[in-house]
């Protein structure tokens, strides 16, 4: 097993390779090339939620560091070759709480310009954060385009999700992280847990707003923890799969809500 320490040296002689391959020298004196701008920038995203932010403002050449389906990126262990990566890229995008960002910001070279993501799948901070992209990545009208269709889809799904609840939104209660997934259903969360699974305590207190639904994050799933509360537990992704795509991760929560209100 690689230690901390030998990564990390790993890690500078790949980026040290890559930009000596890329130069012919270790030292030219010269000032980096600016970074690309349109579609053409080369995006390495930490996880598929940074990527499909990165998707959506409009950018194509994106890498992914964290493989699709993995059930808590913040804990993935980057291997070397991963991190070279980083070294290939204009952009690289992460977030604060991914434990391997420090490691992604070593592996950065001079061409690579590091952006902090914020990662809240709420509508109105989703679109702030993919036309702040759009503005980097300098595809601004792409990612306006998206957020106006958003708009369009997302209230379509709502329409949806209300008629499965008849006109009567459901009380539920939610995990801190997917707590917006409330919304779908015209609702707010009558109470919110975690990010932790819930103690007793916070089980007597959840059960005591008699849900109909729980919305659990996939995440850090509590459902053992609330076993116990007599409502359907609803798995809501913060992430999306391998294509990438926003839209078609809020179109399977919304389903998964609607399939749970029966």
């Amino acid at each position: 097993m690689i230690t901390m320490r030998r990564l990390r040296l790993t890690t500078a002689a790949v980026v040290a390779a890559v930009a000596a391959a890329a130069c012919g020298s270790t030292d030219t004196g010269a000032a980096p090339p600016p970074a690309p701008k349109g579609d053409s920038v080369k995006v390495v995203a930490a996880s598929t939620w940074e990527a499909g932010l990165a998707k959506a403002a409009g950018a194509n050449d994106i890498t992914v560091i964290v493989p699709p389906g993995l059930n808590h990126a913040p804990d993935y262990d980057p291997k070397p070759s991963d991190l070279a990566k980083v070294a290939e890229a204009d952009v690289v995008l992460y977030a604060p709480f991914e434990g391997f960002a420090g490691k992604l910001k070593e592996a950065a070279g001079s061409r690579a310009k590091l952006v902090e993501v914020s990662l809240d799948n709420t509508p109105h901070k989703i679109k702030a954060e993919v036309t702040r992209l759009g503005a980097e990545f300098g595809t601004t009208e792409t990612a306006i385009a998206w957020t106006t269709i958003f708009d369009i889809e997302y209230e379509a799904l709502r329409k949806r999700v209300g008629r499965a609840t008849r006109g009567t939104p459901p009380v539920i209660v939610a995990q801190a992280f997917v707590a917006w997934a409330a919304d779908l259903a015209g609702a707010r969360p009558a109470a919110v847990y975690g990010p932790q699974p819930p103690t007793a305590g916070q089980i007597s207190k959840l059960m005591a707003t008699r849900p109909r639904l729980v919305l659990d994050n996939s995440a850090m799933p509590g459902g053992a923890a609330l076993a116990n509360l007599r409502a359907r537990r609803v798995v809501i992704q913060n992430f999306p799969d391998h294509r990438l795509d926003m839209m078609t991760m809020y179109r399977a929560n919304a389903n998964a809500i609607i399939a749970a209100l029966g």
